[in-house]
């Protein structure tokens, strides 16, 4: 009986040798990118799990910049990669997100473009690595460039060009484009000058001080290790600057959803006997680590706050709501592409939960802020027009001259709102809502 015929034997692969010198931390950028684009995750919580494989701190670092950058310059990317093919890629495709991290080295990082390509090949195979190479050679031999302004997503500026107008739309691309400066808060505002010179900053309120970007290792600058100062944005120092001056120093302070904490130093700092909640426990640690580090005093309570009570009520109150976060887009520019509708409708219920509770914790005569780091009307001015119509014991108190910051000013209707260009000269400043309101 006749044998069968054999099969064919394939030819044994060639093995690939060892990836380019610096391929991990390119895989670990397109696994940020991926937390972020398709799974909706904050950018610094995806950033341990991504990045576990790496060796040290510098290829840490250096992911977070290629996921960073590119999401701060994606619309950009996109248009250069769909210029240089014939078919569209999905937005999902593995070769689109490799392209990428390749072009944002390339032409925002200042990669050589042979190493951005040669360290992204490996992390794509056949048709896809050849789709790669050839789109990023023909846009690198056509003298491909990004634009010095970034162009925001599409949905983002019609959004906040119906809010806010085309002058914000046009100063958020600006803001978007350059790393912030950095703004600390000094524990002790009589000594504002006196930091402004030894650190050779800025500044622009009593017991602030800005450092111009690239300032160096916060760790390392004077002043960090004895607690003379915490980093916090300008805008973000304006709820407790305001809650301070609505109230007798000395007094009891609730500061709900408190971490990272810089609100509560301010209080703690002002000489209010701080109550800081928040649900978080990893957050909740920072509270502890500031609290260790500046040796102010203040109680922390690991708690919810829709379960959370006082056991009586304080003048003084701030509500920090959790919100979308797009006033913070400048250093975080993966919230542009995580807050869509759907989020900023679900944090604005959540927030009107939360004020509502925290307003029966305010004794009469006492003093409530509200604030957001968001650039929504629905989480600020929506919010508060809502809950001044249904609580008739409020009153809105709007700041004086001298309680804000130099450049910033309240509104027509009482209330503070920073936009992209508040402040821009000088740095801008994130985007928040702050209102301060008086119980009857």
């Amino acid at each position: 009986m006749a044998r069968p015929a054999a099969r064919p034997v394939k030819p044994a692969r060639p093995a690939r040798g060892p990836d380019p010198l610096g391929t991990a931390a390119r895989r670990a950028a397109l696994r940020l990118l991926d937390a972020v684009l398709r799974r909706g995750e904050p950018l610094e919580s995806a950033l341990a799990l991504a990045t576990r494989a790496l060796p040290g701190g510098p290829d840490r670092g250096l992911a977070h910049a290629i996921a960073a950058e590119t999401l701060r310059r994606l619309p950009d990317l996109d248009a250069l990669i769909d210029s240089a093919t014939r078919q569209r890629l999905p937005d999902d495709a593995k070769a689109r997100f490799v392209l990428r991290v390749a072009l944002v080295q390339a032409l925002a990082l200042g990669t050589p473009p042979h190493a951005a390509i040669a360290t992204v090949l490996p992390l794509v195979d056949g048709g896809p690595k050849r789709l790669v190479h050839g789109v990023f050679g023909t846009l690198m031999r056509g003298g491909a460039k990004l634009p010095d302004v970034p162009s925001l997503l599409p949905a983002v500026a019609e959004r906040w060009r119906a809010h806010w107008g085309e002058d914000a739309v046009a100063a958020a691309a600006r803001a978007i484009a350059a790393p912030p400066p950095l703004d600390l808060t000094l524990r002790d505002s009589a000594s504002t000058a006196d930091w402004v010179e030894r650190l050779g900053g800025t500044s622009l309120a009593p017991g602030h001080v800005r450092l111009p970007a690239g300032a160096g290792a916060v760790s390392e600058l004077p002043g960090y290790a004895e607690g003379a100062w915490w980093v916090q944005d300008l805008a973000a120092s304006i709820p407790a600057r305001l809650l301070a001056a609505g109230t007798a120093p000395g007094g009891r302070a609730l500061d709900l959803c408190a971490a990272p904490g810089g609100k509560t130093l301010q209080l703690a700092a002002a000489g209010y006997a701080v109550t800081a909640v928040d649900v978080s426990e990893s957050r909740a640690a920072r509270l502890r680590d500031n609290r260790d580090r500046t040796g102010l005093a203040y109680d922390i309570a690991l708690a919810d706050v829709l379960d959370w009570s006082p056991d009586a009520p304080a003048q003084a109150v701030l509500v920090d709501a959790p919100c979308s976060a797009t006033g913070i887009f400048r250093r975080h520019p993966d919230v542009l592409h995580r807050a869509g509708d759907a989020t900023i409708a679900e944090m604005a219920e959540l927030q009107a939960r939360i004020l509502g509770r925290a307003a029966d914790w305010v004794a009469p005569g006492g003093t409530l802020v509200y604030a957001t780091c968001s650039l929504e009307p629905a989480e600020g001015e929506a919010q508060l027009t809502r809950f001044l119509a249904a609580r008739g014991d409020f009153a809105l108190t709007p700041p004086t001259e001298g309680e804000l910051p130099q450049g910033v000013a309240p509104t027509r209707e009482g209330w503070i709102r920073t936009l992209p260009g508040t402040v821009e000269a000088v740095g801008g400043c994130d985007g928040f809502f702050v209102a301060r309101l008086t119980r009857l």
